[in-house]
């Protein structure tokens, strides 16, 4: 059976890359996925070589077939984002929902697939990783996340391998959805500040609602221990176990400015809480 574990973080810049990059040392026989498609960087980490590139399509482009059109302008009519104009569409403006394709009474408007970004197999000193990138300003990263994870599970089948690290987006919206349902265990990264807490919950109420097993790590735990309490009593009041709790280091930003997991970068004190959390984690999921 394949076990998945899903790091997640209700806001960005919690130190939820990092952790996952050293992840990637400390497991054994897994395949590494980063779903934050809009702004992938564990490959920063990891420092993969490309394998295999596919092509991702989104949302149908449409466009008028001005050879069949006969200028009624019902499709500007009805076009609630303003992206036609003079009988041409704009495919920035444009949404892809089809309404003008299935109004127009000359068949002028016509699709194509559209192309949103790439998604990638690639191997890496730590094991095999599947990542991607979505097009600047393109839109449908929750399906590209899904389709990241699709080919991550069929390698493992493939492959034999057990476990898949996920590296989720932050924030709660469509992207993290598609990362989170179906997942053995998440990791709430968080850090003690109000926006820290108040994202947090969101995170937390999300993994409720799916019915998915939760953890929570406090990054930076030393930085406010007002709040990492605060954080604690909410854990506890909503029956959620605290899988660790890490310093604040600079060592985070030196190892990756070296490119380097932390745990394989130092061997301090650091290093020694994150392998504690990881021990954690991987004890919660086979239990």
């Amino acid at each position: 059976m394949i076990q998945e574990i899903t790091v997640l973080s209700g806001k960005g810049g919690t130190g939820k890359t990092s952790l996952v990059g050293s992840f990637a040392v400390l497991a054994k026989d897994k395949i590494m996925v980063d779903c934050d498609v809009d702004a992938a960087d564990l490959h920063l980490i990891l420092n993969p070589e490309i394998e295999e590139a596919n092509d991702f399509f989104g949302l149908n482009e449409y466009f008028i077939n001005r050879d069949v059109c006969i200028e009624c302008g019902k499709c500007e009519e009805l076009c609630c984002f303003e992206a036609i104009k003079d009988f041409e569409i704009d495919v920035i403006s444009c949404e892809g929902c089809g309404i003008c394709y299935l109004a127009c009474p000359a068949s002028a408007i016509e699709t194509r697939k559209k192309k949103c970004g790439e998604w990638y197999i690639s191997e890496t000193k730590y094991g095999p990783l599947v990542h991607a990138k979505l097009g600047i300003a393109q839109e449908n990263s929750g399906k590209l996340v899904m389709e990241v994870r699709k080919a991550a599970k069929e390698m493992a089948q493939k492959e034999n391998i057990s476990l898949v690290i996920t590296d989720g987006p932050p924030g709660i919206g469509c992207p993290v959805i598609a990362s989170l349902s179906g997942t053995s265990l998440v990791l709430v990264v968080t850090e003690p500040t109000v926006s820290g807490i108040h994202d947090m919950e969101r995170v937390l109420d999300l993994c409720s609602h799916f019915n998915v097993k939760v953890l929570v790590c406090i990054n930076k735990f030393d930085l406010n221990l007002e709040k990492t309490g605060e954080i604690e009593k909410i854990c506890r009041k909503r029956n959620v176990k605290i899988a660790g709790k890490i310093t604040y280091d600079y060592i985070f930003t030196e190892a990756l400015i070296k490119s380097l997991p932390v745990v394989e970068f130092s061997d301090g004190e650091t290093s020694r809480r994150i392998k504690s959390l990881w021990e954690n984690l991987y004890n919660e999921l086979n239990r």
